[in-house]
Formats: C-alpha cells, structure tokens, sequence
C-alpha cells in the first residue's frame, strides 16, 4: 500500500522519486521498525519521508541517501515518543515480522561499516535484542542502532540527528551500559540456535496438543514467564504469568479450548527465529483467529519465555498456510 501511494504521486511528479522509493524503502523500512518495533509505523515513516521528498523544492542531482535516513531516523524516534505516550491495554510486544534473513539484511548500513559495531542486522531483528532497547530513550536507541548495528561513525551519526558529536558519545554509552544484561546472554540467530528453538517450540506445541501436562512442564524453566499481547482485542492475561505449573495449566487450558476450534498451527521464520503461527477456523467471541507464539530458552534449553502476540494489527504480516 505504501509503494502504491508513494509510486502514483511519483509519476505525478518526479520518476527519480519513483526510483529512489524503490532503491532505498526496505533499508528505511528496516531502520525504522527496528528504532519503533512497530511494523505500522515504519510503514507509515517510509511513506511520511518520502512524502516530504515529494515536498521538497530542490532536489536536484545530490545524493538523496542521507538525506532520506536522516528524515526517517528523525521520524522513527517521534513515532517511538508518540507510541510510548499512547495507551496500550494489557502487556505490550514487538510486532512479529515473518522475513527470511535477506530480507532483514537491509538497514541503510554505512559503506563500509564501522569494525566497532556489535551487532549484526539479523540479531538486532529479533525479539530478545528489541525487548532489550525498550529499557532506551528513543534518542538512545536510534544511537546504539546507528553506531553498533549499521555500524555509522560518531560524524555520520551527529549529522544524521542534528546533533553534536560529544551528545552522541554521551548517548552511545549510556546505551551501551543498559544493554550489558542482554550482552551476558545474547540471541545470535545462528543455525544451530534455530534448530534448538523448533526442537523445544515442537516438543512444547506437541505436548499441550497432547494434554500431556509431565511433558510440558519438563520443557519449561522453573522460573518461566509468559506475556500475552492482545491489545485488549480478544481474551488474554492482563499481565504476565509467572512459574512452571501456573504457565503450563495456563497454555494447556488454551490448547483444549483451541482444540474445540479446528486449529491449524505452523513453524516460521519470525524475527530471525522460529515461531508458531496458529490459526482457528472456527473461533468464539473473544478467542483470537490468529496468534503467534513464540519462546525463549534458556542456557538449558528450556523455555524461559513464552510470548502469545494475538493483537490484530498486528499480525497483518503473517502469512496464513
């Protein structure tokens, strides 16, 4: 919808704008969502920036590149500020987003990238890394994602904020120092971690299909937590839920009420790790159609984490099987 709109005020204007749309949405898009953690308002960003573009008196034969990510970064920290402001029924989460790993290496990464940045554009894609930076301002977050996952010098930095170069340090470590607790543990979405997600996600899935209550509780941590995001849309905890007989009792009572509603439940890709995608032919009143499940394990490799996204808004970009 976004290209649509933006491609139909180009050919009314600008072809070049057209071009530049297409040459640089994704990495503005992936800038965005990772600064917002919102799949709408990236979405929304894109087409603000090149709104103004459209807007904009001289354009001229100049590198548009940076000024593009200097508008959308802007962008991004206010949408951040307006969301934080915004009130939000029950626990919140990051909007999931099904994209293979190519699709999340795109960023607008400066050229070459700086050998001091931390992380890589598919770890800072997934849920743990952006639950993480929700403990950032948004002028530190958009730093640290600046500096030490797309890898922009101090310099480049500044200008891309309007700010100075000694702010952007004062920010930077400021950052750096709230993320050491997600440094000790870091989700780096390589091979053999997928592979003992799906293992744990399968086994967890299977034993509550079978009401098998022994072999869910033997897959979860002791300490594990569980948080439901349904922005009040559809029946979930209003806050989250702590501890292995408590969690277990309360996702195998969901499984038996979901059995009742022809479910179909499928492994992809979400935020660089595999998830559940579980849709329901035939739900309830309140009973969401389509949720997404996702886990986190711990050095173990149980599940310390359970995260059920069930807000409509949400889940636009899921693929249903």
């Amino acid at each position: 919808m976004v290209g649509v709109a933006i491609g139909q005020r180009a050919r009314a204007g600008n072809d070049v704008i057209e071009a530049l749309f297409h040459a640089h949405r994704r990495r503005l898009w992936g800038l965005a969502y990772r600064i917002t953690a919102t799949a709408q308002d990236a979405d929304d960003i894109v087409q603000q920036t090149f709104t103004r573009l459209l807007e904009r008196e001289s354009k001229g034969s100049e590198d548009l590149g940076p000024w593009l990510l200097r508008v959308a970064t802007n962008l991004s920290i206010d949408a951040l500020r307006q969301r934080r402001r915004r009130a939000y029924v029950g626990p919140w989460l990051p909007t999931p987003v099904e994209a293979a790993d190519e699709e999340w290496l795109d960023g607008s990464a400066s050229d070459p990238p700086n050998p001091e940045a931390r992380y890589s554009l598919v770890e800072s894609a997934t849920y743990a890394f952006l639950l993480a930076l929700e403990a950032l301002r948004p002028s530190q977050r958009a730093v640290l994602l600046l500096r030490d996952v797309l890898g922009h010098s101090v310099r480049e930095t500044a200008a891309l904020l309007t700010a100075s170069e000694a702010n952007v340090r004062v920010l930077h470590l400021r950052a750096r120092r709230a993320l050491e607790e997600y440094d000790r543990s870091r989700s780096i979405p390589t091979p053999e971690l997928r592979e003992r997600y799906r293992v744990a996600l399968e086994g967890f899935l299977r034993s509550l299909l079978a009401q098998d209550v022994r072999g869910v509780e033997e897959i979860l941590a002791e300490s594990v937590r569980t948080v439901t995001d349904a922005d009040g849309k559809y029946t979930a905890l209003a806050t989250p839920l702590l501890g292995r007989s408590r969690v277990a009792r309360f996702y195998l009572r969901a499984a038996a009420e979901r059995s009742l509603r022809d479910p179909r439940v499928a492994i992809s890709q979400v935020n660089a790790l595999p998830a559940a995608v579980i849709t329901l032919a035939r739900p309830v009143r309140r009973q969401a159609p389509l949720t997404v499940l996702r886990c986190e394990l711990d050095k173990d490799g149980r599940i310390a984490v359970v995260h059920a996204i069930l807000a409509p808004r949400k889940l636009h970009a899921i693929h249903i099987a």
